[in-house]
């Protein structure tokens, strides 16, 4: 009787490139191509798209943090992916164009998404990768952490990175890390504010979670008008910014919630949220 191969194993290639995971009332979610060092491929970013979608329609979620396994939390595009198609019939440019789309509909993602989203990050993130972390609302770093922009020493600028580095550190610092291509340590990024906090090795997920659970902790429907209110004033004239703002004040003095805080306050109390 001919003996039966074992069963084969699942390899690293078959493992799933995002992981995730629900601690109480917050979501984790771990990039997981170690192997790639966490390069935003297409299975990525699909998988990316997939689960800030899951992730906005449950309301159990208050915040997500983002994090990543391995050697690097991204290194940015995958650069192989890219260059396969230079053999198409137009070089590559509607593959290119496609996964920038893509890409760019993620970041947009993050940014709307009703939760707030806290970058854990314990090594490096470059290109991509540091344009991930300068999208997410807040960022934890490991003291052994960098960042860089650094497509320029290859030919390609980082364009799309550009986009959310200059709307998170002055502009200055934004065309040095451009035009240089050069790494940054985690506490020059604290100071040039793409990242919150800088914390000891190992350190940075349980940070990020601490973090998001205090977030957690305040009322869902408030937090989610801030947000929304934050990013649409960003891009509007200090006097539109002015009369949208002072309306979501209004809106938001409306809120159950804002009634139970205030009355929480008054009377020397913890507040009990309803998220409305």
């Amino acid at each position: 009787m001919k003996a039966q191969s074992p069963a084969p194993t699942r390899s690293a290639a078959a493992a799933p490139v995002l992981l995730r995971e629900t601690i109480g009332s917050i979501a984790v979610l771990t990039l997981n191509r170690p192997q790639a060092r966490n390069s935003l491929s297409e299975a990525m970013l699909a998988e990316l798209s997939l689960e800030l979608e899951t992730v906005a329609r449950d309301e159990r979620i208050r915040a997500v943090v983002l994090a990543a396994n391995g050697p690097a939390f991204s290194a940015g595009h995958d650069l192989k992916e890219l260059t396969a198609h230079r053999a198409d019939a137009d070089g590559g440019r509607g593959y290119t164009r496609q996964l920038m789309e893509r890409c760019s509909a993620v970041m947009l993602s993050l940014l709307r998404l009703p939760q707030p989203v806290v970058a854990a990050v314990e090594a490096t993130a470059t290109a991509a990768g540091c344009q991930l972390v300068a999208t997410c609302d807040l960022a934890v770093a490991s003291a052994t952490a960098k960042f860089a922009t650094p497509g320029v020493h290859i030919g390609l600028f980082c364009s799309t990175p550009m986009v959310a580095l200059s709307r998170n550190v002055p502009r200055k610092q934004a065309m040095e890390m451009l035009l240089t291509g050069d790494m940054i340590s985690a506490e020059d990024a604290y100071r040039i504010g793409l990242v919150n906090r800088v914390v000891k090795a190992g350190r940075a997920r349980e940070e990020a979670l601490e973090l998001a659970r205090k977030i957690g902790a305040k009322s869902a429907a408030v937090v989610k008008l801030g947000k929304e209110a934050f990013y649409q004033q960003l891009g509007m004239n200090i006097a539109d910014a002015y009369a949208y703002a002072s309306e979501i004040m209004v809106k938001n003095m409306m809120a159950r919630d804002a009634g139970e805080g205030i009355s929480a306050f008054v009377e020397k109390r913890q507040p009990r949220w309803e998220d409305r």
